[in-house]
């Protein structure tokens, strides 16, 4: 195992620099991931901000980590070619380490407004998935990997997702951003044993763990149980903490641990001395976990990438369009799943009939969250 970094998801907001700012003076701050492509409404970056990342990326301590790409959305966006330009742009000014993205599509007809969704496991979400992945490569030709979903729909969902993917990141030979809360939230959603769960990962191809907290949300349609949501507003919960420490050892490649916290969830006092206190107890699992070692890098492609025509599925396309407008129009869990009944998802790929009622709830509420 190398040296395993402790980190921060460090961006452009006063609560989340005002939290990470005691930790670096300590100089304890190893490394820091930043969502390079939040700036969208920023015309221009601070020159403070952009020296910061550039010490960082002087040292190879700076990751970069991707929220609005749409890995999987079945048409080719304008929107998406224009985020591998930025990122191509980005990536010849900082030398990043890696560079991740979210699974998933975006619900919501605005590219930065939308949640990222599941999408059935199928060989057609697979060959966009690995396209997509190529382009990234391409455009910034540094390691690439994948975060793990927090929502699901299924149990069935639940227990495919590692192995899909295994299956994606194979062709760029890239690695898992294992998320431990959005680990959590599929354990305590779906009633899984943690043992269970991670006996389904590819757990060498680990590079990136991410820790944070999240939100508990009663169920309408199932009263007696509460759905755990990756709100990232909250504290490390101690059941996440747990998991780290029964996670890291089994990934013989991971690098970095980073701690996640949206600045909404940082506004008090109270809550950025939380955030410190998380961070040093990261800091000391990581340490009693770390050897030092000369590992070489093993998420770099095996042999040269060629990218032909852009994959698209407009059948694909068409179903997200379609389940958007049904998450984000519905005024309940009944009115969603009649709908859903009477749409083109139903007795398809999408499986919408194994779909659990409280999670279909969930997503509803999490597509009209995100909708603007």
């Amino acid at each position: 195992m190398p040296k395993v970094l402790s980190a921060v998801a460090c961006n452009l907001d006063v609560n989340i620099l005002a939290a990470c700012l005691p930790l670096m003076e300590e100089s304890r701050v190893e490394a820091i991931e930043w969502s390079f492509d939040a700036l969208y409404k920023v015309k221009e970056m601070p020159s403070w901000f952009r020296e910061l990342l550039t010490a960082f990326s002087n040292e190879k301590r700076l990751i970069g980590h991707g929220v609005f790409f749409s890995l999987f959305s079945g048409k080719w966006l304008p929107e998406q070619e224009s985020w591998l330009r930025h990122l191509e742009r980005t990536a010849a000014e900082f030398r990043f380490d890696h560079i991740t993205e979210h699974f998933g599509f975006m619900t919501g007809k605005d590219f930065h407004h939308g949640a990222p969704l599941n999408i059935p496991y199928t060989t057609t979400t697979l060959n966009i998935g690995r396209d997509r992945l190529k382009r990234i490569y391409e455009a910034c030709r540094r390691p690439v990997g994948l975060e793990n979903l927090a929502f699901s729909y299924s149990l069935d969902e639940v227990k495919r997702h590692g192995t899909f993917l295994e299956q994606l990141l194979e062709p760029v030979n890239g690695f898992i951003i294992l998320d431990l809360h959005n680990l959590y939230c599929q354990l305590r959603n779906f009633d899984i044993s943690f043992d269970e769960m991670i006996a389904l990962y590819p757990l060498d191809r680990v590079r990136e763990i991410h820790i944070s907290g999240g939100s508990w949300e009663d169920s309408a349609v199932a009263p007696n149980r509460s759905i755990r949501r990756d709100t990232h507003d909250d504290a490390v919960p101690p059941e996440v903490f747990q998991l780290l420490e029964m996670t890291i050892a089994k990934c013989p490649h991971l690098k970095y641990v980073v701690l996640e916290q949206l600045g909404n969830g940082l506004v008090t006092e109270t809550s950025k001395r939380c955030f410190y206190n998380d961070f040093l107890q990261m800091e000391d699992i990581v340490r009693k976990n770390s050897n030092e070692s000369n590992t070489p890098d093993p998420f770099l492609p095996l042999f040269p990438l060629s990218t032909g025509p852009v994959v698209e599925d407009m059948t694909l396309y068409q179903q997200q369009l379609e389940l958007s407008s049904i998450l984000e129009s519905s005024a309940s869990y009944a009115e969603a799943m009649h709908v859903l009944t009477q749409s083109s998802l139903a007795n398809s790929d999408w499986r919408i009939e194994q779909w659990e009622p409280y999670m279909i709830e969930t997503a509803v509420k999490i597509a009209q969250k995100w909708k603007k």
